[in-house]
């Protein structure tokens, strides 16, 4: 293994949930399914007010081939259609889900039947799996590498279910590498995960070009291109792709949700959610129906405590703060954490006093420091010289600096002036 640049040790906070199996939450009275849950253009919806849907069921798409339908996780009646997502009262005694396996006859049929179960990346980028599985023409692909690192603290998903279900991950594993083309497959799992890695590795062991690698406890080691680095030494080329080295990236979730899609019929309807934190009353991992609202989960898991003051969708580190609590879960939430006020502490930005911490932390190379002020002087041109959109948006630069600047904050700023001026 090799190492991969920059870096970071926050405390992991998984003890509250790692060793809780997943546990199924009730059917919710109401889902909201928004039409954007995918990286990719917004879906248009293909059902009215006053549809009845069945569970399974696609009710929007769109031509885009960077893009994933979304799937009606209830049966039920359709409220309310506009222009951010689809309302779906749910019919309590007709939401189970029974299908059946699906026939294929070539891998691009294969990739077809991911797309129409509307998986996308379930470790929080949601890039659409179909499209990650296609080589370009002229590329080829022989190595498939799944990410169990799950490096977020507090999330413990994947560490789940790769313990209670890795028979369904391996045939997972084996679907994708007859998608892709990959001859080989590494399951890069975080060495603070002895048991996922001790029942996936007697799980493949019947498997000569499946291999599981315990891989070094750092942050963020389940980053793309630094689980490249450490499981192969190889680099992704600055502006490239893994399919230029001839890889594909999968999280294992994305695995176990391919293998329901095509062996049992069952598109991607729920996923399972870490709720925790020391603002929640009982942390818990939750399989959930997409849609359900936030709020509704976290009473599922005791409500919030009485010194909860922010509530985090996705991981600590890369997480957005949830504005509203009836917001949904989608595809893409991996996490919803409360912390409390001890936890979520504001502080005073300060000058920056040239330490390079951030410099040091970097694990794409860049300079976090240099970014930021262009960001702020508004100076996108040369924050596009010094590789602006190679920024992972990891956090690593903000949680190490002493004058808590918040850096990612203004990359992402300088990032999205230039797609609006781009756009123009």
């Amino acid at each position: 293994m090799k190492k991969f640049p920059g870096g970071i040790h926050p405390k992991y906070n998984k003890e509250l949930t790692a060793g809780k199996p997943i546990v199924d939450m009730p059917l919710p009275k109401t889902v909201r399914l928004l039409l954007t849950q995918h990286l990719g253009p917004p879906c248009s919806p293909v059902v009215a007010p006053g549809d009845k849907v069945a569970v399974g069921q696609k009710i929007a798409d769109t031509d885009a081939f960077v893009a994933a339908p979304i799937i009606a996780s209830v049966a039920g009646e359709v409220t309310a259609v506009d222009a951010e997502g689809i309302d779906i009262v749910a019919d309590q005694a007709n939401s189970g889900f029974t299908g059946q396996g699906k026939i294929y006859a070539s891998p691009a049929e294969l990739r077809q039947l991911i797309r129409e179960a509307g998986i996308v990346g379930m470790g929080g980028a949601t890039f659409p799996t179909h499209v990650k599985l296609t080589p370009p023409e002229g590329k080829s692909v022989s190595t498939l590498i799944l990410n169990g690192a799950e490096c977020e603290p507090f999330l413990t998903t994947d560490h789940r279910l790769m313990v209670e279900q890795g028979q369904e991950l391996v045939l997972g594993i084996k679907l994708l590498m007859e998608a892709c083309g990959a001859k080989t497959a590494i399951i890069g799992i975080e060495a603070n995960k002895p048991d996922a890695i001790a029942n996936i590795t007697d799980l493949t062991r019947e498997f000569d070009n499946i291999s599981v690698v315990s891989v070094p406890v750092r942050y963020p080691q389940g980053g793309e291109r630094q689980l490249i680095k450490t499981l192969t030494g190889r680099e992704v080329p600055v502006g490239g792709l893994p399919l230029d080295l001839g890889i594909v990236v999968s999280n294992v979730a994305t695995a176990v949700a391919v293998h329901q899609a095509v062996s049992l019929g069952r598109p991607l309807i729920d996923r399972v959610v870490t709720v925790s934190g020391r603002g929640i009353a009982e942390p818990k991992n939750v399989r959930v129906r997409l849609g359900t609202p936030i709020a509704e989960l976290i009473d599922f898991c005791g409500g919030l405590t009485a010194d909860a003051i922010k509530v985090i969708n996705g991981g600590p580190m890369m997480g957005k703060a949830v504005a509203d609590l009836n917001s949904p879960v989608t595809k893409g939430t991996s996490g919803i954490l409360a912390f409390t006020e001890k936890e979520a502490r504001e502080y005073e930005e300060r000058t920056c006093i040239r330490c390079a911490s951030c410099v040091d932390a970097c694990p794409q190379k860049l300079l976090p420091n240099y970014l930021a002020l262009y960001s702020r002087k508004v100076k996108l041109d040369l924050a596009e010289q010094f590789h602006l959109f190679n920024c992972i948006e990891c956090g690593c630069c903000s949680y190490v600096c002493p004058s808590r600047i918040p850096i990612v904050k203004y990359i992402q700023t300088a990032k999205n002036k230039i797609k609006r001026r781009r756009r123009k």
